[in-house]
């Protein structure tokens, strides 16, 4: 029977309690939120079937393949919606819709509701999406196996797609290979504890005050190689964090502390492959083929049995590909042949503290910033500083003059180019975060074309750190009002924003070519009943305002959204749409765009 005296020697895939007969195995949840079995003595007749469909017991059993060494791909799904939703290039959405046509059943991770992760199969082409994209934490296969046995034996086709460990106990579980079932694997780092991911999830509520309804790792929006996670709330604000901004990944990435024991030596690294195919994100694709990396992922296949490879020259009309060098497929992934490395924190206390504290807490206390020499750090600032500014002695003049020495050593400049009129009222407020560029003109140096920058008497101008305005923009912040860039974006030549009133533009806003924003009208009027000359500007969070489009007094763009070339929005604007026209009216819905 299933005796487990070490953790490390399960890797909690569920197959002994679905192969008993006498359901004399349940799991139980430890105080790291991973399962393990238990076994009811009085119900176990100690048969040892539990102990044959263990792939760690019979990981040598296990491990053999029909092709000596696997073969190659990086490969990318033509459509570029499902390369925007899914993990790395959509390879598996491909494999998955060519089972579906044939009327094949597919397999996979899903979140149940409340974000925990279990496996599921059906065939049903709808479940794609929530089939598709990996999770990051341990799913539940209770009854998993049954199914997939159950559907294989009635002659149904079956694409199945699980960690290395968990695929190995489904061959293990089924005791021979059925012609109608393709196994696919991934390359995995180390699974997850269920029990952190929902304490992050809670974070979001304890930061913000609303439920999570939706998340997504590694959303597209800001670059495949971000590592994006992406979390929607029940008071609808979506909020995105950066491998270097969510203290999830930077826990799993930084300090190996929350993966599951059996991970530190995992038995299924290597080769040969279990599954038929072998999918992962192709890190080091631009220096393979750079026509396929265009920060929205590639997938990396490595195709591992005869069957597999027949089954992937039937996915090859749905995908762009190029076969690769295994050394190459190799060099960008070593958690292909290397077991995670051990925790660099104390394991024990990490998750004794994670039941008392909150996850902001446990961040704070374990998940900390890297370590930087400070000398070489501020050495680095003044690089960078030495070439944002540039070699001419009035460059640096200039820096001097629009930035006190405290804003400088701080970090919080406005570096301005000599293309550059200013007229900042003594009264008036700069508020600057980071570095902000005036007058940008990075690709024509040599440019003459004048940027214009007024602010009047007791105006406030906020400039978020990363805020470009480029080349031939006229800025013009009247006496007593307020202007709001939210910084990472910026504009492209020739921007005009007037403002008497209030505008506020979002983060990650980016803005082309003679784009006109204003909140007012001039000072005319109409003889219309609730006229108004000015009326405050609301731009959300990662908006694309497209080149010529012009955003009248009293609009509001929610995130995400993007008005087309040339579109007079005097509306509002929903979040996530397209608009376009004059005036601009909704195309298109559920927009998603990376830069």
């Amino acid at each position: 029977m299933i005796q487990i005296t070490h953790k490390a020697d399960c890797c909690g895939c569920n197959a002994c309690g679905d192969v008993c007969s006498r359901h004399a195995i349940s799991f139980k949840t430890d105080n790291e939120g991973f399962w393990y079995p238990e076994v009811d003595m009085s119900a176990c007749t100690d048969c040892g079937r539990c102990e044959t469909v263990c792939p760690i017991i019979n990981v040598q059993k296990l491990k053999q393949n029909d092709l000596p060494q696997p073969v190659c791909y990086a490969a990318e799904h033509k459509n570029l919606e499902v390369v925007f939703d899914s993990t790395s290039g959509g390879m598996f959405s491909a494999l998955a819709d060519i089972m579906y046509k044939s009327g094949g059943y597919v397999g996979g991770a899903i979140f149940n509701e409340d974000f925990s992760v279990r496996h599921y199969i059906s065939n049903d082409k709808h479940d794609l999406p929530k089939l598709r994209s990996s999770k990051y934490l341990q799913s539940h296969l209770e009854g998993f196996f049954i199914q997939v046995q159950k559907l294989l034996k009635e002659g149904e086709k079956v694409l199945v797609c699980g960690s290395p460990c968990q695929m190995a106990a489904l061959r293990a579980f089924l005791r021979k290979d059925y012609e109608n079932l393709i196994i696919a694997d991934y390359i995995c780092r180390g699974i997850n504890s269920p029990k952190v991911w929902r304490k992050y999830l809670d974070s979001f509520e304890e930061r913000y005050g609303s439920k999570v309804i939706y998340c997504k790792a590694k959303s597209k929006e800001f670059g495949w190689r971000n590592l994006t996670q992406k979390v929607i709330l029940e008071n609808g604000k979506a909020y995105y964090e950066t491998q270097d901004q969510s203290n999830f990944t930077k826990g799993y990435l930084r300090t190996n502390v929350y993966c599951r024991p059996s991970c530190y030596d995992c038995k299924f690294k290597g080769y040969p492959r279990i599954s038929d195919i072998t999918l992962a994100d192709f890190w080091g694709i631009e220096r393979v083929d750079k026509s396929m990396e265009k920060d929205l992922g590639t997938s990396l296949v490595l195709v591992n049995s005869r069957k597999g490879q027949a089954f992937f020259e039937s996915a090859k009309q749905r995908i762009n590909y190029k076969p690769v060098d295994f050394k190459e497929a190799e060099a960008g992934n070593p958690a292909l042949n290397k077991p995670l490395g051990k925790p660099v924190v104390d394991r024990e206390q990490f998750f004794d503290d994670l039941d008392k504290m909150s996850f902001l807490q446990i961040a704070e206390k374990y998940i900390k910033p890297e370590r930087r020499n400070r000398l070489r750090e501020f050495l680095r600032k003044c690089y960078h500083l030495y070439l944002d500014v540039g070699r001419n002695p009035l460059s640096w003049l200039r820096l001097l003059r629009y930035n006190s020495l405290s804003d400088i050593r701080k970090g919080n400049i406005m570096i301005v180019a000599s293309n550059c009129v200013i007229d900042i009222d003594p009264t008036a407020h700069i508020e600057k975060h980071g570095i902000s560029y005036i007058g940008s003109k990075m690709r024509f140096p040599p440019s003459k074309l004048e940027t214009r920058l007024f602010v009047g008497k007791n105006a406030r101008l906020v400039l978020g750190d990363g805020t470009i305005i480029g080349y031939g923009a006229d800025v013009e912040v009247f006496d007593n009002a307020s202007l709001t860039f939210g910084g990472e974006g910026g504009s492209n030549i020739g921007l005009t924003v007037i403002c008497s009133d209030c505008i506020e533009i979002g983060r990650h806003t980016m803005i082309g070519r003679n784009v006109t924003i204003r909140d007012n009208n001039g000072g005319h009027y109409m003889n219309r009943s609730g006229y108004r000359d000015a009326r405050p500007v609301i731009i959300g969070e990662k908006t694309w305002l497209c080149e010529q489009c012009t955003i009248m007094s009293g609009v509001r763009i929610g995130d995400g959204a993007i008005v087309g070339a040339c579109s007079l929005v005097t509306g509002h604007v929903p979040a996530h749409t397209l608009v376009t026209g004059n005036p601009a009216q909704i195309v298109d819905e559920d927009i998603l765009w990376k830069y």
